[in-house]
C-alpha cells in the first residue's frame, strides 16, 4: 500500500479521482459500455463532459498541472456533479500556491482567561484541530488534556484512538467521527505536502482502522459550527449539551468551541 506521502502531493487530483471513480456513466447519461475495469467514470469521460482535453485532464489527475483556470474548476465541478461544498473545495485546491509551512497557533492571553472563566466546558482549537486551550469543565467532561503529551492533545488523535473516547460518544460516536474527520479532510488538502497534516494523518491511519477506511472515500465536510452532543459520562451518567463553534476575530483559524448543558444533569466538575 502507498504511503500517504506517496498519495500526497496532489490533493486536486487525488480529489478529482474519487470524485469521478463514485460517478456511474448512467448518474450523467452515459451508456455503461458493459463491464469496466474500474469503477465510475474513464477519464476520457470525465475530459469530454467537461469539454477539456483528455490529456489536459490526465495531467490534472497526475499532479502534473496544477494551475486551471476558473473556467476548467466550474467545468470539472458540473462534469463531476459536485456540490456546493465540494465545489469550493476544488476552487480551493486549484488555487493554493506558496503556503508557508503549517506552525501551531498561538491563544492570546485573553482567550484563555475567557474560556477558563467559563463554568461550561470550553475549549479553542487550531486549523489541524490541536487542542490549544481549555477548561476545568472540558477536562472533566472529555479528558484531562494537562495529563496529555503535547501531540496528542488533538480532537482528531483523542476521538479516533483513545478508547474513552468511544464509550463516552457511545453509539453516536462513527458519526461523530465520520464528522470530524470530514472536516480535517478539507483541512488537510488545503495544506497538501506540509509535514504537519502529513504526519497526524499517518499517524491516525495507523492508529484507527476506521479512519484508513474513511480517508479513502476523501469526504469533505464543511459546517459543524453548532449542533448536540449526547455523552455517556463514566461518573456522571448521561450529559447533553449543544455546542456552538466561533472564530476569533484576530487570528480565524482559532476556534472557540463551547458546550451547553441541555435537559440534563450540570456541565461544572464535580
Amino acid at each position: 500500500m502507498a504511503s500517504m506521502a506517496d498519495a500526497v502531493p496532489g490533493g486536486l487530483g487525488d480529489f478529482l479521482r474519487s470524485r469521478r471513480e463514485r460517478l456511474s456513466p448512467e448518474a450523467v447519461g452515459l451508456a455503461s459500455g458493459g463491464r469496466r475495469r474500474t469503477p465510475g467514470l474513464r477519464r476520457e469521460e470525465v475530459a469530454e463532459l467537461a469539454d477539456i482535453g483528455v490529456d489536459w485532464y490526465v495531467r490534472l489527475e497526475q499532479g502534473r498541472a496544477v494551475s486551471p483556470s476558473a473556467a476548467t474548476v466550474d467545468s470539472l465541478a458540473r462534469a463531476l456533479r459536485l456540490g456546493p461544498a465540494e465545489h469550493a473545495h476544488l476552487r480551493t485546491l486549484a488555487g493554493q500556491s506558496g503556503r508557508r509551512g503549517f506552525a501551531r497557533e498561538t491563544v492570546p492571553d485573553a482567550i484563555r482567561r475567557l474560556v477558563a472563566g467559563l463554568g461550561q466546558p470550553a475549549y479553542v482549537t487550531g486549523r489541524r484541530w490541536d487542542v490549544l486551550a481549555w477548561n476545568a469543565a472540558a477536562a472533566d467532561t472529555f479528558t484531562d488534556f494537562a495529563r496529555l503529551a503535547d501531540p496528542d492533545r488533538n480532537v482528531l488523535v483523542y476521538l479516533l484512538t483513545d478508547p474513552d473516547a468511544r464509550r463516552l460518544f457511545g453509539p453516536a460516536w462513527p458519526d461523530e467521527a465520520r464528522r470530524v474527520v470530514g472536516q480535517f479532510r478539507a483541512a488537510h488538502d488545503v495544506w497538501a505536502g506540509d509535514p504537519a497534516f502529513l504526519g497526524l494523518a499517518e499517524r491516525l491511519r495507523r492508529g484507527s482502522a476506521e479512519f484508513a477506511a474513511w480517508w479513502e472515500e476523501h469526504d469533505i465536510r464543511t459546517g459543524g459550527e453548532a449542533g448536540q452532543k449526547v455523552l455517556h459520562h463514566p461518573r456522571r451518567g448521561l450529559l447533553r449539551f449543544e455546542y456552538a463553534t466561533f472564530q476569533a476575530n484576530d487570528d480565524p483559524a482559532l476556534r472557540l468551541t463551547v458546550c451547553t448543558p441541555v435537559d440534563g444533569p450540570a456541565a461544572t466538575p464535580e
